[in-house]
């Protein structure tokens, strides 16, 4: 059988020539994502949109060192800002760092996993990524359908910015992305 060279789409810098300026300090900001958004909005919620195992997309597998649609523990949730949505969060975590290094990730529910992530002095983050998604990815489809069903619908245009890391904790990671909703842009930089 046959597969197709991986080529990696996730940049170690977003390209100044196609990144929106007004995400640039959201793709490059290294500190919690939860607490910028905390800091430009008068009312901040996570909405949990599932915890449950799942399958690994080719490139979140490649970078955790797995199969190919193997299968890992998803936890997807939106954030929000002042009742609007302005990111999709997905956190991946390889089922056999669950018990462990890991453990406390299945007890979070709707509680924001920037906060732990951050405050823990035995969480180390490697360095962010970012990456350009479009119609031919899973998780702009995902982002596309959840604002769909927002009261009123909000519309995503052709592409969805995002950015991701792996945490570890112990030597065991866990990658977290964070794509970057329409409404990010009116939140001061």
């Amino acid at each position: 059988m046959r597969t197709r060279p991986h080529r990696e789409t996730w940049l170690s810098r977003p390209p100044r020539a196609t990144v929106p300026p007004a995400l640039m300090p959201w793709l490059t900001d290294p500190s919690s994502l939860t607490a910028r958004v905390k800091a430009r909005c008068g009312e901040f919620g996570v909405q949990l949109l599932g915890q449950r195992l799942g399958r690994a997309l080719r490139d979140e597998a490649v970078l955790l060192g797995l199969r190919v649609g193997e299968r890992v523990w998803v936890r997807e949730v939106l954030l929000f800002a002042d009742g609007r949505p302005v990111v999709f969060a997905r956190s991946l975590l390889p089922c056999h760092n669950v018990r462990g290094a890991w453990n406390l990730f299945q007890g979070f529910g709707a509680r924001p996993l920037g906060a732990a992530l951050f405050s823990d002095p035995a969480i180390a983050r490697a360095p962010l990524a970012c990456s350009r998604l479009d119609a031919r990815d899973a998780r702009y489809h995902r982002a596309r359908a959840l604002l769909s069903a927002q009261t009123p619908p909000v519309s995503l245009a052709r592409e969805l910015w995002g950015r991701r890391s792996l945490f570890y904790r112990h030597g065991r990671a866990l990658m977290v992305s964070e794509f970057f909703l329409p409404a990010i842009s009116d939140l001061p930089r």
